[in-house]
């Protein structure tokens, strides 16, 4: 995939939008000191270039019953192209599943998990992930607490 060059005022409403997904393009553009039409021009070239992928709401999942957190590390048995593939399927349509890695070291994915309780967990493992084939190895770590949870891409030298 292509790196898309981003200017000065690109990085700003990209900041703005990860902040703020709802916010309207006149205050948008209020914002990031262009006129309306120019921000919407720029927002439209950043969703068309794949910058931006989507707009999303942003939930708590304990207050929806959703307060366990697993981060599931699988080992395969065999790396072959087929069976990798099926279990990346597989495991992309689990709901429970919000994220999954392909990773190097002790794993070669890892998952991370949210489901309502252990019991909920136990039936995941028995029902999903017990049933792919090619599974050598599950293992589960408990998130105790959350200490930073963001979807927030830092553009612009955020990160020197």
């Amino acid at each position: 995939m292509k790196h898309v060059e981003l200017d000065k005022l690109d990085q700003r409403i990209l900041e703005v939008l990860q902040r703020d997904g709802r916010i309207s393009n006149q205050q948008l553009a209020a914002q990031v000191s262009l006129s309306p039409a120019a921000c919407w021009r720029r927002v439209r070239a950043l969703e068309e270039s794949g910058v931006i992928t989507g707009y999303s709401a942003h939930l708590a999942p304990e207050r929806i019953g959703l307060g366990l957190c697993v981060l599931v590390n699988l080992s395969l048995q065999r790396h072959t192209i087929d069976s990798t593939a099926e279990i990346e399927r597989q495991v992309s349509s689990y709901p429970e599943v919000l994220q999954c890695f392909a990773v190097t070291g002790n794993a070669d994915f890892v998952l991370r998990v949210i489901v309502p309780d252990m019991v909920s967990y136990d039936r995941f493992l028995n029902e999903k992930i017990f049933t792919l084939q090619g599974i050598a190895q599950v293992n589960s770590n408990f998130a105790l607490r959350e200490i930073k949870n963001t979807q927030t891409i830092p553009v612009g030298g955020a990160m020197t």
